[in-house]
């Protein structure tokens, strides 16, 4: 049975072939991936929700790394239970939780997924150099427009966007504090997504995902910025399922 808490299905529940689960980027929720389960046939999407947004909005976000991955953990436990194969797809932020999930997953001897896609973000072991969680209010949303994930007017709307500022500042707390300097690999292949136009991620960043797996290591360009999961994101899932069915 699903945990309607931390996660959720993208679209009407079919039980599949396969299962992928979806960790988004820091700010997003759930309905980012809302479109995407109409693209896969015989994959059954789920999509991680943490609190402070959406149909979790009136819960405090969760600033703490280590306590945001305990809940997935327990969470997502009688979800792999079944013995269906599935995979992490993570971007930004979510690249981070699919990483260290996996590995508590390994640790403690559980299904491992067939793989996993590391999407704009960058190894563990590089930590963010131009961290903005700390900034006070204006400046946080000025800086957060680097990103391209809000339209200006939303970010310029500030009674608006008093509303999002706790739970963004939280998971910008949790994606720029973030760092492990132990390369412990996963015994998984791992595919990582780049933007062509991404700023914020470089490419040796990408390409040092292949230190973390002992099997095989892929890495893909996608058109766009740092945000291209939801400026073009029929390619990305082109390369998932592709990645799927090796």
């Amino acid at each position: 049975m699903i945990d309607k808490d931390w996660f959720v299905h993208s679209g009407e529940y079919k039980r599949k072939r396969k299962r992928l689960f979806l960790f988004p980027y820091a700010g997003g929720g759930a309905s980012v991936f809302r479109s995407w389960q109409s693209k896969f046939e015989d994959v059954e999407l789920i999509c991680a929700q943490y609190p402070g947004r959406e149909n979790r909005m009136n819960e405090k976000p969760i600033n703490d790394f280590e306590k945001l991955l305990t809940n997935i953990y327990q969470s997502i436990l009688p979800l792999i239970s079944d013995g269906v194969p599935y995979y992490f797809f993570g971007h930004s932020l979510g690249t981070k939780i699919v990483y260290e999930l996996t590995l508590k997953l390994q640790k403690q001897n559980h299904q491992l997924p067939k793989g996993i896609i590391v999407s704009a973000g960058r190894a563990p072991c590089y930590k963010e150099k131009n961290p903005i969680y700390h900034l006070e209010n204006a400046e946080f949303l000025q800086e957060l427009g680097r990103f391209s994930g809000t339209p200006n007017e939303i970010l310029s709307n500030i009674e608006v966007m008093e509303l999002f500022i706790p739970m963004l500042k939280a998971d910008f707390q949790l994606d720029e504090k973030y760092i492990n300097t132990q390369i412990i690999p996963v015994e998984i292949p791992i595919l990582g997504l780049k933007g062509t136009k991404d700023k914020e991620v470089l490419t040796e960043e990408v390409y040092k995902w292949q230190e973390y797996t002992t099997e095989n290591f892929d890495c893909k360009t996608v058109e766009g910025g740092h945000m291209f999961v939801n400026t073009n994101y029929e390619q990305v899932i082109n390369h998932i399922m592709e990645f799927m069915e090796k």
